[in-house]
């Protein structure tokens, strides 16, 4: 039986990294070689320059906006670096450098390997697109549009509220609930009629703040527990339990 009753509520707003397609890999995969080169080099002996892990992914990184997830990683390491601009060189040792460099990891990664989409999320996109369900994709990532073109999901959602979104309309990016929120009124709900689909800490903290109807987690890496421990309602190792 399925745990959701879909018609109960007004719009569904789906993370993309991680919940509709595998990038959370590639971002990973970014993410430790821009860290790791970063890391090997820095010298300063009062700071942590040990290897970058995937456990500093998922407690430091994971779903936040790109310049975000530097600063928190630089700061759990001791290593203060100037904020510089987001029109910074990728070769620029600033928080905004470190993050463009990691942005042009992922792209490159991207247009090599391509994208395809989790069945099972696929099938739930069906289920719910049968059902004339508002849906949108709320994603920290400014890479969200390319992500979802190349995954052939293009065109199925009211809006897509990603960091350059975010970053126009001087939203705050999760754990704060501010971009799910905007993404149900543009689906004509309300939060408290609104499903969030997340499958990082940060995003379902952001669910959880923002007192959404539904908060489900998507397990893949972060742990049931510690979903549930930061506000979801239900965790599923698979959006096609639900479809």
């Amino acid at each position: 039986m399925n745990p959701v009753t879909w018609p109960d509520h007004d719009a569904v707003l789906f993370d993309l990294d991680g919940v509709l397609t595998p990038t959370a890999e590639v971002h990973m995969r970014a993410w430790s070689e821009m860290f790791n080169a970063f890391l090997s080099s820095w010298e300063d002996p009062a700071a942590d320059t040990s290897t970058y892990t995937d456990d500093d992914y998922f407690a430091h990184v994971d779903g936040k906006p790109r310049y975000d997830g530097v600063r928190d990683l630089l700061t759990a390491r001791g290593i203060d670096l100037p904020e510089g601009d987001p029109s910074d060189a990728p070769t620029l040792d600033t928080v905004c450098g470190l993050g463009n460099r990691k942005n042009d990891a992922f792209n490159a990664v991207l247009e090599r390997d391509g994208v395809s989409p989790f069945p099972g999320s696929v099938a739930l996109l069906d289920h719910l697109r049968d059902l004339g369900m508002p849906l949108a994709v709320v994603s920290s990532s400014a890479n969200a549009p390319a992500v979802l073109e190349a995954a052939g999901l293009a065109g199925r959602f009211v809006t897509v509220v990603d960091g350059r979104v975010a970053t126009e309309l001087g939203l705050p990016g999760k754990p704060a609930p501010d971009t799910f929120v905007h993404a149900a009124t543009a689906c004509g709900a309300t939060p408290a009629r609104s499903v969030v689909v997340e499958d990082a800490v940060s995003g379902v903290r952001a669910g959880a703040a923002g007192e959404f109807g539904l908060v489900i987690g998507v397990d893949r890496g972060a742990g049931a527990q510690t979903l549930t421990d930061a506000g979801a309602h239900l965790v599923v190792a698979d959006l096609g339990e639900l479809a």
